[in-house]
């Protein structure tokens, strides 16, 4: 029987140089890990092709191309969602190139596929009077009310993904001053964030009327349900929705867009930027990889553009040296570079 080289190296991907030579984090492997098994059932569906019928010898680029297409088409999956598909294909196919030398040129013509371009969409964030109206609603003197509201709290506070809030324990909560949470993020990065004063006391209020946390120890999750189990991200957007429907009735105007866990970390970020944080340190602070990430914050905030205008006519345009329409023309110039 003839050795089918593409379902071996796929196993050891998976198996091994994920898990052992990666920092991919879990949603990233079972993203990736999703990409071959939706592949697998295009080749059955549309072409008629078990998936250990396929090989290196049936794939090419143009089928690569037309899986794509395929999602698109059949599957409804939007641009943003096929592109997370093509970045997994790629990613394999470089370790192809690793591991298989003789396979290059057609790891070549996989990798160069291009991305879709994606419009960007104006970033969603609620303003400061908003998010405090939100984290008015929770009852702290229940059981869940306080849980709710150290939960909202944190997440806003630390500007953390909605899996890194989940994925906290006990553990990763220091109290004593200066209080701080301990992240994991994407690449099993963990960066330290400093709590607020008013965070901390709610944390410090809910973790010392928490029964649970009295008789586990410090792997215990620091949210929880009813069954001690640690809360999952549609858990917390479950909550999240639950109070952002009571603040739309008080003050709809606010809350005209639809709000995600996301949405309160844009929160902070803008919040921050707002108050006049470096765009550095704003990309520690939300654990960005590059700060190419943390300017799009910059982009979608008029106000900070209209300063960062002002500020660089200030510099940029002596008075007597331009006419009034120069400085239109230049002022233009400033506002399509910021």
């Amino acid at each position: 029987m003839k050795t089918n080289k593409f379902s071996i190296l796929l196993s050891v991907y998976f198996l091994k140089y994920i898990p052992e030579r990666t920092g991919y984090s879990s949603n990233t492997t079972k993203a990736y890990r999703d990409t071959f098994i939706l592949f697998f059932k295009y080749n059955k569906e549309a072409l008629n092709i078990k998936p250990e019928k396929i090989n290196f010898a049936t794939i090419n680029r143009e089928l690569i191309e037309n899986f794509l297409f395929w999602l698109k088409t059949d599957k409804n999956y939007s641009e943003s969602s096929i592109n997370q598909r093509l970045a997994g294909i790629r990613a394999f196919f470089r370790y192809v190139q690793m591991e298989a030398p003789e396979y290059t040129e057609l790891c070549n013509s996989i990798i160069g596929i291009k991305s879709k371009k994606i419009p960007v969409k104006p970033m969603n964030y609620l303003s400061i009077d908003a998010i405090k109206l939100l984290l008015s609603i929770p009852d702290p003197s229940t059981k869940y009310g306080i849980r709710n509201l150290a939960l909202l709290t944190l997440l806003y506070d630390s500007g953390a993904r909605v899996q890194e809030l989940a994925d906290l324990s006990k553990n990763d909560i220091r109290i004593k001053t200066p209080t701080t949470v301990q992240l994991s993020g994407k690449g099993n990065k963990t960066r330290i964030i400093p709590i607020m004063p008013q965070t901390a006391k709610i944390l410090k209020l809910y973790m010392n009327n928490t029964r649970w946390f009295k008789f586990n120890d410090f792997n215990t999750p620091l949210f929880f349900n009813k069954k001690g189990d640690k809360l999952t991200r549609a858990g917390i957007a479950y909550i999240l929705n639950k109070y952002v429907s009571i603040a739309k009735l008080d003050d709809p105007e606010h809350f005209c867009s639809a709000v995600s866990p996301h949405t309160l970390r844009h929160s902070k970020g803008m919040h921050l930027l707002e108050g006049g944080v470096n765009l550095i340190y704003i990309r520690d602070f939300l654990g960005h990889s590059s700060v190419v990430t943390t300017e799009i914050y910059a982009k979608s905030n008029p106000e900070v553009k209209r300063k960062a205008i002002e500020t660089a006519s200030q510099n940029m345009l002596p008075q007597k040296m331009y006419s009034k329409r120069e400085k239109v023309d230049m002022e233009k110039w400033l506002k399509d570079m910021v």
